[in-house]
């Protein structure tokens, strides 16, 4: 076993989980409202930095030469891998795993499949290409004397905020909604489903109706055989239709708690 495994991530659901939340980027309804928020953060961060610089050295920086713009576009190209590939760097330094890294639409993305992660390494995960960007970008803003480097750094730490939409949506979820260390979540990318422990009224609610031996109604069937103490598999459909923070996510997630797998000798 991996030495991180069962500390920062788990290679199979654990049992008494059940998908609480799912949130697809490639979504086109989802995409269309991360992308308005993007617009947003720009604009908002764009301001802010214009009544910090000064709007009078602003416009006496936009006399752009053209290799400046040239090398400006290039980092904007750059950094758009780049930012993938520190997700890819801290979930790689957490797991141990191999990447997968994709576009859907205008979304990039870094996704680790199949295993599922707990809050605290998705949390460093998310949020590092944010803290690594802001610094290498904010130290420009503050030290370039030369205003139309300025302003073009001004425009790349802008741009690098609003790309961080979708990772600053699930940093706020982890923060304000699944709070709870053992949440876990699957990123294969470009959509999360976030897992959450079930409740105890949850898991007696699935322990009592495994004990229906031989009958078989609505989705749940038990199988006890002579001799044996009963295998119960219960599997439930649970629909996701959460809206948080004006994004909404419609979609249906399954679940399953196998329970009572006790078998003993006849």
């Amino acid at each position: 076993m991996n030495n991180r495994e069962g500390k920062n991530f788990e290679t199979t659901l654990p049992e008494g989980y059940r998908a609480a939340f799912v949130i697809d980027a490639a979504d086109k309804k989802n995409g269309l409202i991360l992308n308005l928020a993007s617009l947003g953060l720009f604009i908002v961060t764009l301001a802010a930095e214009v009544a910090a610089i000064g709007w009078k050295n602003v416009l006496s920086g936009l006399r752009f030469r053209v290799p400046q713009l040239l090398v400006f576009l290039a980092v904007a190209l750059v950094y758009v891998v780049l930012h993938e590939l520190v997700h890819g760097a801290a979930y790689y330094l957490l797991t141990g795993r191999r990447l997968k890294f994709g576009f859907a639409g205008t979304v990039a993305y870094c996704g680790v499949p199949d295993i599922y992660v707990y809050r605290t390494a998705s949390l460093i995960s998310l949020m590092a290409p944010f803290t690594v960007f802001l610094i290498v970008f904010g130290i420009p803003v503050i030290l370039f004397t030369d205003m139309r480097l300025k302003v073009l750094a001004a425009l790349m730490l802008a741009i690098h905020v609003s790309g961080c939409v979708g990772d600053l949506y699930d940093f706020l979820l982890f923060m304000f909604r699944f709070r709870d260390p053992k949440t876990l979540m699957r990123d294969p990318g470009p959509a999360q489903t976030f897992y959450v422990p079930c409740g105890p009224e949850e898991l007696q609610g699935a322990a009592g109706a495994g004990t229906a031996a031989g009958n078989t109604a609505g989705g749940i069937i038990a199988d006890n055989s002579a001799g044996v103490a009963g295998e119960n598999i219960i599997t439930g459909s649970v629909t996701a239709d959460n809206t948080i923070g004006g994004v909404h996510a419609d979609n249906t997630a399954v679940t399953e708690i196998v329970t009572n797998q006790n078998p003993e000798e006849e």
